[in-house]
């Protein structure tokens, strides 16, 4: 699938206030700073649809983006660091929460994963905390054309590993790279495949 049309709908602060549609949403988020903006941008081509920084929890919203006039990206809020302070923080996961377990429309959660790191708390615990509630969703590691390909392997397979001690089977997941474009099809083909059946 080739993404040929994306606009930015609205932002919101509450789930109750998102888009009134009937169309399928594929949303993203991760622990800031984790490339996403990045992705969002280089999936959809646009360079500047996602606002990108290099400060940690810019987006602070819930940002809703129509592809092709037949389904919703939605930008979420990323979880762990943000200077805002722990009243803000609080918000932030109330946000998220409230959208991820009460969005009736969400059809897909992209958990992005710094290709980078050792499995993180933070993420393994949301992780945790989709599969608790049975939200369907996707683990997507970026920034991989920051490491060679041993080590970024290395760091895959630690993550699987990792999961395996807590889940019989694992998610999808992808590997990407928003600087060389690299799992681009793989996703967007991915999400074409859900919404073909959809349609049945």
């Amino acid at each position: 699938m080739e993404i040929k049309k994306a606009v930015f709908v609205e932002s919101n602060s509450d789930w109750k206030k998102c888009p009134n549609h009937t169309f399928p949403e594929f949303a993203f988020i991760g622990r800031s700073n984790v490339g996403k903006s990045s992705l969002i941008n280089k999936l959809t081509n646009q360079k500047n649809l996602a606002k990108t920084s290099s400060t940690p929890g810019k987006t602070l919203l819930i940002n809703h983006f129509l592809v092709d006039d037949t389904w919703y990206l939605v930008d979420l809020p990323g979880y762990g660091f943000a200077k805002i302070g722990k009243e803000g923080r609080e918000k932030l996961e109330r946000m998220i929460k409230g959208y991820v377990l009460q969005r009736e429309h969400l059809t897909s959660l992209f958990v992005l994963v710094d290709s980078r790191l050792e499995p993180q708390k933070i993420d393994l615990d949301f992780i945790e905390f989709l599969g608790s509630n049975g939200i369907p969703f996707a683990i997507v590691f970026t920034k991989t054309d920051k490491l060679s390909g041993g080590k970024l392997n290395a760091n895959v397979m630690a993550y699987k590993e990792r999961l395996l001690e807590e889940w019989e089977e694992l998610p999808p997941i992808f590997i990407t790279s928003s600087e060389t474009g690299r799992g681009k099809d793989e996703l967007l083909d991915y999400i074409e495949s859900i919404n073909k059946t959809l349609e049945l």
